[in-house]
Order: C-alpha cells, then structure tokens, then sequence
C-alpha cells in the first residue's frame, strides 16, 4: 500500500445525506408535511450558511441554530430543538454508499483509516454506531470539536498532529466536495482524491491528484496500486 493513511470526508462520500429525508422525518413530529418548496426555501438559508461556516465567519452553533430560525418561530420551538431532531432523524435514515463497506473491508489492515468531517458530533458519531463501521475506524475529526472546518489547514494540522506526523507523502485525502476536501488536502500539501459521483466539473484553481466516480472504481484504483 503507497499510503500510512487514507482520510475519508463523511457525508456524501462514504455515508448517503439525504437532508429532504432527514428534514420530513423529522418535521412529521411536529404535525408539518414538509414539502418539495419548503425544502427549496430552507437550502436557501442552509447553502450560504455553510459556505459562511466552511470560510471560518460562524460557528458551527450558528450555523445549526440559524438555518431552522424560520421554523422554529412558526412552531414555536427554539431552533436548537428543531436542529437535534434533524440531526436524530438523519442518524436513523443513514446509511453507507454503494462501494463504501468493500472498499472500508479491503483497506482494514493495511492502512490506518480516518474521518475528518464539517458534519456535527451528535450526527457522526452516532451514525458510526448505527451503520456498524466504528471498528474500521482509526481517527474521527469533526469540524465542530476542533472549531475550524475544512478547507482551512488548521484543522488538517489538528489532525496531522492525532496521527503522530507521518510524511506528508504517505497521506491521502478522499472527499466529494472540491471546495473543502480537495482544496483543503492540497492547502495541506497531501495527495488528493476527488469522488464526482455526479459528473460536476471541477471548480477552477483546485486540481486533485485522482478522479473517480464511484468507491469501487477507488477501490480498485488503490488495490491496483498495491499490486
């Protein structure tokens, strides 16, 4: 194996995230059959917040509270409530990606393997439990423990420092989003590996070492590499 480490972006890359789901799960609990539109009209808080998050100008707490502000006064319930029970709700409906279990499986044992994650604490670890891959694990760094998301290199510097300082040559990075995994893999000065399951061209100026469309073609692509 060419690599000490491979570190995993969680959402969308080794775990489904299917936030419409997640959010009529669990605005059923509140007597709200949330709707295509309303779905609509919540990314439109939610996707600027996140990129405020990813570009260090809130918190993980605003984000969470901010983004269900809306809901929250219609229902009367503080947002923290609503941001729980969303988050409880995506833990019950995740599950691992086509590919992710094989390729987790393949690589157990040869390769220390780690997650460094912008999701939320009371989601990741949860879903570990849940989805039964805890064990496959060697590292788990949340975005909103350490208090710096992705891409900024502190946070990859946080994690550098948890696996003891292996060359830098011996690190690989594997995310689907180019804006925070990728680019925060280059910043870091580790190899990269861009999972574009959804055939997105690549943003200008962020260049990852590989490309793949699927876990099993890496799979393969590091199984080959290993022969």
């Amino acid at each position: 194996m060419n690599w000490d480490w491979i570190l995993f972006d969680a959402d969308e890359t080794l775990f489904t995230f299917d936030s419409f789901g997640g959010l009529q799960r669990m605005f059923l609990h509140y007597g709200v059959t949330f709707t295509e539109n309303d779905f609509q009209a919540y990314q439109a808080v939610n996707k600027p917040l996140w990129v405020d998050y990813q570009n260090g100008t809130i918190t993980a707490t605003q984000l969470q509270l901010q983004r269900f502000e809306g809901w929250a006064g219609r229902l009367d319930v503080p947002p923290s409530e609503l941001n729980q029970a969303f988050l409880s709700a995506m833990a019950d409906i995740c599950a691992p990606l086509p590919g992710a279990v094989s390729l987790l499986d393949s690589l157990q044992g040869k390769v220390k393997i780690g997650i460094i994650t912008n999701g939320f604490t009371a989601l990741q670890q949860r879903r570990l439990e849940r989805t039964g891959l805890s064990d496959h694990f060697d590292l788990l760094v949340i975005s909103e423990q350490v208090g710096v998301a992705k891409p900024d290199t502190k946070i990859f510097e946080y994690t550098f420092d948890k696996m003891g300082h292996p060359p830098l040559s011996r690190i690989l990075m594997v995310g689907d989003t180019p804006e925070s995994d990728i680019l925060g893999g280059i910043n870091a000065g580790i190899a990269t590996c861009w999972l574009n399951m959804n055939g997105r061209s690549l943003p200008e100026g962020i260049q990852p070492t590989w490309q793949v469309s699927t876990l099993s073609e890496l799979e393969q692509l590091l199984c080959k590499s290993d022969s």
